[in-house]
């Protein structure tokens, strides 16, 4: 399983928050490097995270239509 590393951008839902990824990614014909970002919805039960947060998330099983990560701890 690849675990992922990111900033929670939202935390109005109940139990889930918004983490936004990103990574690296070098331009094909220019060879320069870009920052390309995504966000995931991630389980988080505890309800003690705060925007701006850091955290690592793990994919696990469907919790509903469009979360499939979970919050493993705060970094």
């Amino acid at each position: 399983m690849k675990i992922l590393k990111g900033k929670i951008t939202s935390i109005k839902m109940t139990k889930t928050v918004i983490v936004e990824v990103e990574r690296l990614v070098k331009h094909p014909l220019y060879q320069k490097f870009m920052r390309r970002s995504k966000k995931y919805k991630a389980h988080n039960p505890d309800l003690i995270l705060n925007v701006g947060d850091l955290v690592s998330i793990k994919p696990v099983r469907p919790i509903s239509k469009d979360k499939h990560y979970q919050v493993i701890n705060k970094i």
